[in-house]
């Protein structure tokens, strides 16, 4: 391991591997990415890795059409052979009160006016024309975008790891931050669990639900905390499903897979645990089965394969924490509260500027950590 380097990135899902890439890009090749555990093993490999157009605040919708765009050429970008598995079906937003009708069309008009979306509101009808195996009763309309849809988070975190190697970047798997040195108001080091110091002038926190621990490490209090999100996982089926499907009323996100599967889940933040408790349960089991067949009727007496569970990092507005902090050198990319994985390209890139002192193409100012000092938050509705 190295024991200086220009910049120390702590976490290895999506985000951590899109930021080191994206510094080596610049120019700046002394990266050292540690991650715990293995490349994706926390909320990025855990999640249902949908990307979508589809969010309630300007910053999001800016974020998520530019980063669609990113994943739409990134294997090619990286020269990753695998290819991301990206499936553009669409996300169906299920609305089943006018107000919440209402809501998906201001959404909506926001997210073509600003990037041009596309995104359309539905009828019941033109619902039905999309995925006939759908429950209809009580849904008042949808929301729609045909260009959304979901990848699969290994192969894109792999893909800037290995892209980010190539550049010079060196990546330790199984090292854990224990401690990062400063001096007055400074960065000036990390300390791993193999008792490793690593120099360096500028360190950033991309610890998805762990991130309010490496932030006292330097004496920050970073508002998140971790929360238990589940997923079941069904057999293969002959491919039915073309979109990803979203009820916020019920809490509920379901797709199938390139290979047949269904991945189901179910947000539940009044009864899910708020610590870094993973274990799956039975209650989840039959809460979802319970939701999921009232949507899809048919899937009734489909088999169940495994579920598992995985921790988003939440924050007050539900919105992520970016960019500089008091600490000269200590950065953040922590806090993404479920729909981190789709935005980790744009991010990446985004910090990796604001990293190297330069203006980021997109302003993210509005998600610094300040805001909870200044009361500015900027809630975002669009969440399971």
């Amino acid at each position: 391991m190295r024991n200086t380097a220009d910049v120390v990135v702590i976490g290895g899902g999506v985000h951590g591997c899109s930021i080191a890439y994206h510094l080596a890009q610049k120019g700046i090749k002394n990266v050292v990415l540690l991650e715990k555990n293995y490349l994706a093993s926390g909320g990025t490999g855990r999640s249902a890795a949908g990307i979508r157009h589809q969010f309630g605040t300007e910053i999001n919708i800016r974020l998520s059409a530019t980063s669609i765009k990113m994943m739409e050429n990134l294997a090619g970008e990286l020269d990753y052979p695998h290819g991301i598995d990206l499936m553009q079906g669409g996300y169906m937003m299920l609305a089943y009160t006018e107000s919440q009708l209402d809501q998906f069309k201001k959404n909506a008009e926001m997210q073509n006016s600003l990037m041009n979306a596309g995104t359309k509101v539905l009828s019941v009808d033109e619902i039905v024309r999309i995925t006939p195996a759908l429950n209809t009763e009580g849904l008042v309309g949808a929301s729609f975008n045909k260009r959304d849809g979901h990848v699969d988070p290994f192969h894109v975190t792999q893909a800037y790891a290995d892209a980010a190697k190539r550049l010079g970047v060196e990546i330790n798997t199984r090292t854990e931050v224990v401690d990062i040195i400063t001096e007055g108001n400074r960065v000036t080091g990390v300390v791993t669990g193999k008792g490793e110091v690593i120099s360096t002038p500028a360190v950033v926190n991309a610890a998805g639900p762990h991130g309010a621990i490496i932030g006292k490490m330097v004496g920050i209090d970073i508002p998140l905390y971790p929360e238990r999100h589940q997923i079941l996982v069904t057999e293969p089926l002959e491919m039915f499903l073309p979109c990803m499907v979203i009820s916020f009323t019920h809490g509920t996100y379901f797709k199938q897979t390139p290979h047949g599967s269904l991945l189901l889940g179910v947000g539940d933040p009044e009864h899910e645990v708020k610590d870094f408790n993973q274990e799956s349960t039975w209650q989840f089991l039959e809460d979802v089965a319970r939701k999921i067949t009232y949507h899809m009727p048919a899937l009734k007496n489909v088999r169940i394969v495994r579920q598992w569970a995985g921790l988003y990092d939440i924050t007050p507005d539900s919105q992520a924490i970016l960019g500089k902090t008091d600490i000269e050198g200590f950065y953040l990319d922590v806090g993404w509260s479920g729909h981190g994985l789709q935005l980790g390209p744009v991010v990446g890139k985004l910090m990796a500027q604001v990293i190297a002192g330069e203006k980021p193409d997109i302003d993210i100012s509005v998600m610094s950590i300040d805001r909870f000092k200044t009361g500015a938050l900027i809630p975002e509705p669009a969440c399971v």
